[in-house]
């Protein structure tokens, strides 16, 4: 008698990995400006006091930009396809990141962020790649935790190149000091170094990455056909043993559920469903607008903490005295570290980052649910925003350094878990798959605002304290609109996701079609295990995380096959095989 093994849900590790490397590029040449930009922004001869204001604007005007052509963006990844807009982003990022790097004044570093915003709509559309590869939401908290990871790993690479290679000429006299390119442009090798990795990136995408989107999934893909031609030669006998699959779901998808016929119907009514016009009643229903809302508040702090934090650094150290200092509101001073130093802190930063993100955050989620850990998260960041200038006031060093790295832990751990975990509860709020294009270009654009207000209004206001002895005015400015943004959280309900939807249309499907099965039914799946955690199933979640499969044989196998929650998700027809990789 053959045994069924249970291996419930699988995550698609194949397809995430190559969009991770896609997503991988962009903080890395990103974080890399940190160290920098306060150093670059005085060599365009602007005067100490106003490189906050000047480096503010400087971050501002690219997410402007970027918020202006989100939904552009979006739309165009609903009506063209996921991956030719994100190759698109990339190569387009790369171009201006080449000219970023070669600036030799304000003007022209401002025109290349502008236009690098405006020409990448890439975080938005990755995420609905994200959610439309993982439908099943006991795997929601690994996947969506894996672009965040991607950043704190980009991270921690970014700064090192931007702090150690940054005015190479002047740092390394020895290997560049004779090479009058880096002498005319003492900010463009790190951003050279960033650009192959966007160039790895783009090839990469451009070979090996597969087509979420319902109605371009089966479209032929010229890249998928060269790259499968490459790597023939390593996979040669895996080919006599399986059919090429153009994606990472015709598995399923051509399962034996359907006569031909009924398949096509299915088909048919699925492309005339994806191809109605998308509404702004369906992207703003109540629930999405308080995400949005949420999301919006958490990328305008956080974003504008990120980009003061090192023009505070780097601003010179004062000593305290009775005419500079009437504790505990007026008082001013930096650390005055250089460049490199400040990679090296962005470093342990990002590095720090990566062990919450890949360690920690999937089982606070299984445990405590993803909108209790928002919650949380929402409560801590105004308490690291009021303390972080005063580690300026503790002179002795190695203390001063232990206690400001004490607080950049605390923060790197609560925004390594709210991004995602708002990332999750927006996309559980959308009303259906055919809307998470334009819904996260939607996201992307409010973000795009907040992480435009936010360092352009940071910095104005840190130069306009530093002015007056207040060095805590640009942190206690964060901190009063983190405390504003502790309020909508508390106003979300936690959605079953857009997939829920597809099910419903599954049932329609299946009511005006007879006794034939619905290519998107799942069948039912319920789930009364009192051991669930707001909507997850404690057993499903801990296995998942584990990567390990489901020992269960018989009958008692199909029940632990529920995936932690009543409602199905369909749009990938059965699933009970996991999803291909």
């Amino acid at each position: 008698m053959a045994n069924h093994r249970n291996e419930g849900p699988k995550l698609p590790v194949q397809q995430l990995a190559i969009l991770a490397i896609a997503r991988f590029a962009e903080p890395l040449a990103l974080t890399s400006v940190f160290p920098y930009l306060p150093e670059m922004i005085a060599s365009f001869g602007v005067e100490k006091n106003d490189v906050a204001r000047w480096a503010g604007f400087t971050g501002a005007i690219f997410s402007i930009s970027q918020s202006c052509t989100a939904v552009a963006w979006g739309r165009a990844s609903d009506k063209f396809g996921r991956k030719p807009i994100i190759l698109i982003g990339l190569l387009s990022t790369m171009i201006c990141f080449l000219v970023w790097g070669m600036s030799t004044s304000l003007p022209m570093a401002i025109t290349a962020r502008a236009i690098m915003g405006s020409g990448n709509g890439n975080v938005g559309i990755i995420r609905t790649m994200v959610a439309e590869m993982v439908p099943e939401r006991v795997l929601q908290p690994k996947a969506f935790s894996l672009m965040p990871l991607v950043w704190s790993i980009g991270s921690v690479f970014g700064p090192a190149f931007g702090g150690f290679f940054a005015q190479p000429a002047k740092q390394f006299p020895n290997v560049f000091g004779d090479i009058e390119f880096f002498k005319r442009y003492p900010f463009a090798l790190p951003n050279i170094m960033a650009c192959c990795v966007f160039f790895i990136s783009f090839m990469t995408g451009l070979l090996f990455l597969k087509e979420t989107l319902e109605s371009k999934r089966h479209t032929r893909d010229w890249g998928l056909e060269l790259g499968e031609k490459l790597t023939r030669p390593f996979h040669r006998s895996k080919r006599n043993k399986h059919l090429r699959r153009r994606s990472f779901v015709d598995s399923e998808a051509s399962a034996p559920l359907l006569a031909p016929s009924t398949m096509s119907s299915s088909s048919s009514q699925l492309d005339s469903k994806h191809s109605d016009p998308v509404s702004m009643k369906d992207i703003f229903a109540p629930q999405t607008t308080i995400n949005l809302i949420c999301y919006t508040f958490l990328a305008l702090h956080s974003v504008a903490y990120d980009q003061v934090l090192p023009v505070f650094l780097n601003y010179p150290r004062v000593i305290p005295d009775e005419h500079n200092t009437s504790l505990p509101f007026k008082f001013t001073g930096g650390f005055g570290l250089s460049s490199d130093k400040i990679g090296t802190i962005y470093t342990v930063y990002g590095i720090s980052c990566g062990v919450i993100q890949f360690f920690l955050f999937p089982k606070l989620c299984a445990k405590f649910g993803v909108l209790g850990i928002y919650r949380f998260a929402t409560i801590v960041f105004p308490i690291i925003y009021f303390l972080t200038p005063y580690t300026a006031l503790v002179q002795d060093t190695t203390a001063r350094y232990i206690f400001f790295l004490a607080i950049m832990l605390v923060k790197g751990f609560v925004v390594i878990v709210a991004f995602p975990c708002t990332t999750i509860l927006l996309t559980n709020s959308a009303t259906s798959l055919r809307i998470l294009g334009t819904l996260n270009g939607v996201a992307t654009t409010f973000s795009g605002l907040g992480r435009a207000a936010g360092p352009a209004a940071a910095g104005a206001v840190f130069s306009w304290g530093v002015q007056r002895g207040y060095i805590i005015a640009a942190w206690w400015f964060l901190g009063l609109i983190a405390l504003m943004g502790t309020i909508p959280p508390w106003f979300i309900v936690e959605g079953d996701g857009p997939t829920a939807s597809s099910a419903s249309v599954s049932t329609s499907t299946t009511a005006s079609g007879g006794e034939e099965e619905s290519l998107l039914q799942r069948g039912e799946e319920e789930d009364d295990d009192d051991s669930s955690v707001d909507g997850y199933n404690e057993v499903a979640v801990l296995e998942a995380l584990g990567g390990g499969e489901s020992e269960s044989e018989g009958d008692d196998g199909k029940e632990r096959k529920t995936r932690g929650n009543k409602k199905t998700n369909g749009w990938y027809g059965t699933m009970n095989n996991g999803t291909a990789s």
